[in-house]
């Protein structure tokens, strides 16, 4: 039974419905049912399938940057011991697809647009075969007739406005400028960010008859599946794809990319199955990146601290044709006020990999720009960054008027303030001194868009009392195994150790899919949803209304009655339900975010320049919370992101022929437990009737939007250097240090 889609969430009588459960289990900080599994090495992800007659590819990677292949020179090759096929499809994909593009991305690798890559698929016995043959194999390359330029700033190049959004405009913010009493007008740089998930893609393809069966690492299946099939030119449901664990992805799964086209198309040449892992160089050169910035912000204040002026305008790059461009103002759009504002993006046409979601797509750096750029005017004003912020809290959505479903700003930056030892803060940088080390604080607010999208789930109460939760949601180490096992054990009145969730399989019901930090609520909402219709029936067999229903500990009862044991009422009969979901019509008449506040304290040595993060408090409200183990988790691992972002990562190209220079973990600098210090996480329970049927948001992505100014914000108060170029390397630093020998002021 598919349950009608349904806008019940908001309306007032559901506002507290997980609450009115017995099973006391929604909420707890619940371990992952999966995790033993994982840490004993059991799990098995998408490389580790043991399918008899597998055989291994390595892709071959376009050693130019624009071009055409000329010719492949298979013969050496293909003699070698081992080697079974060169690949050179025109349907292998010469880019990533976009996350729910559920379409091809373009085709034909003979084309190169960028360096390194895909071009062609060397196929062998086994993958050291495959991989000497591919290192081997010899390839010619015409020149591109009209290149496109290697340098998002380079003279000439083409900049235009994205094809799918547009800018925000109200009032006059030049005005706004000339009249202030306070203002500024900074331009801050970050560069391309790399998802660096610890799986690498890797796909194995096997054909049977005229289906294909994946066996993968993807975040969003039901789309995957058109992807792939568009790609291939078959019919989605001749398309299955298996993917019950996924070591990570950040974005870079979200769409179908090359070793999975590839792998298909090899099976199915070869008849047998094929096996493509890309290795971590080919990841970084091939996937997606996150776009690099120069974001140009002007704030503009009254005398008493009120902003009357906001303008966020960025430039951003992608390959020729691409529409996906980092929404770096969407959380300006709604953050604070100031009604004469200007936000806008622009695209750079440039040769580099396609550019897309990375972890956060937006906020992750617009918000570390927005929030260092409202320290430096809090400075200005001579006003507490934290005071700032609260005297901007519009009431309603400048511009369009829209109101919020629900605001956790205010008690984030207060229960985080009040946590961290804020009021310890001294106002002036370069005020204190341990030793070689400059110590400062520094704060942001924290804020990322919350979106519900269509998702189904099937759930069945078996003869034995026991509960099967199904749907092709995957989870990418985010804790969907229990959140859905909770959801569905709180509303069916069962222990959780009596649930069993299965995900990632494209022959179960379509989930909302990892990403966007949408997975949980609407995935979750379609459990609710098919545990609400089983609780419909069981409420009729005892003879009262569901509101009524009383289920605890595999019993139920209804008022005045017995209670009965779950199997009892089922009669040795299971009974299945498909909830679904999707978007209501709150979705058009709130502003839905999840909020939130960073404080950082950083250490900032006085010759060399080298900044220790030493501390880190996060406060974060972001609706119901349904585990607060996962979400702690979740919060906890963006503010490592954000450690990352201020002060390591970095995709560095080469100008000169667009190739990425560092490639690997080795010179990309992610952050280790080294760089990681205590970090609290404040979880700020509340409910949004307006976001989703559990009146829960997205948390997943939360917090890395604006950790990265936080500390940018405390490295200027510990030593009074502003860098507006991320990272906040020592080169950056060092040259405008104060005087090492002098003691603090």
């Amino acid at each position: 039974m598919h349950l009608p889609l349904s806008d019940m969430y908001n309306q007032p009588d559901e506002r507290n419905r997980l609450d009115h459960m017995r099973q006391g289990v929604i909420g707890k900080p619940l371990d992952r049912p999966e995790g033993p599994l994982k840490v004993s090495g059991t799990a098995t992800y998408a490389a580790e399938w043991r399918i008899a007659g597998c055989v291994d590819g390595v892709l071959v990677l376009a050693s130019i940057a624009q071009g055409q292949v000329s010719a492949i020179h298979r013969d050496d090759v293909l003699a070698r011991e081992g080697v079974l096929a060169v690949i050179a499809d025109p349907a292998m994909t010469r880019r990533s697809a976009q996350g729910m593009a559920a379409k091809a991305p373009q085709q034909d690798a003979a084309r190169v647009e960028y360096f390194g890559q895909p071009v062609a698929l060397v196929v062998a016995q086994t993958f050291e075969q495959a991989r000497d043959a591919a290192l081997a194999l010899r390839i010619d390359y015409t020149d591109a007739s009209d290149p496109a330029p290697f340098d998002p700033h380079a003279p000439g190049v083409k900049v235009e406005a994205p094809s799918d959004s547009k800018p925000v405009e109200g009032g006059d913010l030049d005005q706004a400028m000339e009249t202030a009493a306070f203002s500024i007008d900074v331009e801050y740089d970050t560069p391309g960010h790399a998802s660096a998930a610890m799986e690498p893609h890797a796909t194995i393809a096997q054909w049977q008859g005229d289906n294909l069966i994946l066996h993968g690492s993807y975040q969003m299946l039901a789309y995957n599946v058109k992807e792939i099939a568009d790609c291939l030119g078959i019919a989605a449901d001749k398309v299955r794809i298996i993917a019950p664990y996924v070591g990570g992805g950040f974005g870079s799964k979200l769409g179908i990319t090359h070793e999975a086209v590839s792998a298909a198309i090899a099976a199915r040449e070869l008849g047998r199955p094929v096996r493509v892992v890309m290795t971590r160089q080919q990841v970084f050169q091939t996937v997606m990146r996150r776009s690099e910035t120069r974001q140009r912000v002007r704030l503009a204040a009254d005398p008493a601290g009120r902003l009357i002026g906001l303008g966020h305008e960025a430039l951003v790059s992608n390959l020729p044709g691409e529409k996906f461009a980092e929404p770096v103002t969407q959380a300006t759009e709604f953050l604070y006020g100031g009604e004469n504002r200007l936000l806008k993006v622009e695209v750079a046409r440039i040769s580099r990999l396609t550019a897309g979601s990375v972890r956060a797509p937006g906020e992750a750096v617009g918000m570390q720009v927005l929030e260092a750029a409202m320290d430096e005017l809090a400075e200005k004003i001579g006003i507490d960054p934290i005071d700032l912020r609260k005297r901007n809290l519009p009431a309603t959505v400048p511009v369009e008027g829209t109101p919020y479903s629900s605001r956790m700003l205010t008690q984030a930056l207060e229960e985080g303030a009040k946590a961290f030892g804020w009021s310890a803060r001294q106002t002036r940088p370069c005020q204190t001194r341990e030793g070689e080390w400059w110590i400062g604080m520094g704060m942001a607010s924290a804020a990322r868009v919350n979106m519900m999208v269509p998702a189904q789930a099937r759930v069945t109460l078996q003869a034995d009392g026991s509960a099967l939760v199904e749907t092709d949601q995957t989870d990418i180490g985010t804790g969907t195994y229990a959140i859905l096992g909770q959801i569905a054990g709180e509303m069916l009145g069962l222990p959780i150790a009596q649930v069993t969730v299965t995900l990632g399989d494209t022959a179960l019901p379509a989930g909302a899919g990892s990403g966007g930090s949408f997975g949980a609520i609407s995935t979750g909402s379609a459990v609710m949803r098919a545990c609400e219709a089983i609780r419909e029936t069981l409420a009729k067999r005892l003879g009262c209304d569901e509101t009524d229903l009383a289920l605890k500990d595999g019993s139920a009862s209804a008022p005045g009655g017995e209670s009965r044991a779950l199997p009892d009422l089922l009669d040795g009969h299971d009974l299945v339900e498909t909830g679904s979901i999707k978007p209501g019509k709150t979705a058009k008449e709130f502003s839905q975010a999840s909020y939130g506040a960073f404080f950082a304290e950083v250490a900032v040595h006085a010759f060399t320049g080298e900044v220790r993060v030493r501390r880190m408090t996060g406060a974060f409200g972001f609706g119901r919370v349904l585990n607060a183990k996962t979400a702690r988790s979740q919060c906890l691992g963006g503010m490592v992101w954000g450690i990352g972002s201020a002060l390591t990562e970095e995709l560095a190209f080469d100008t000169r022929d667009g190739h990425l220079v560092n490639h690997d973990l080795a010179e990309y600098h992610v952050p280790v437990h080294a760089d990681v210090p205590a970090i609290e996480v404040i979880l700020l329970e509340e409910r949004d009737a307006a976001a989703s049927p559990l009146q829960a948001k997205g948390v997943g992505e939360l917090g890395i939007c604006g950790a990265a100014g936080a500390i940018a914000n405390a490295v200027y108060n510990a030593c009074g250097v502003r860098v507006r170029s991320f990272p906040l390397t020592l080169d950056k630093i060092i040259p405008a240090l104060p005087d090492p020998f002098a003691s603090a002021a």
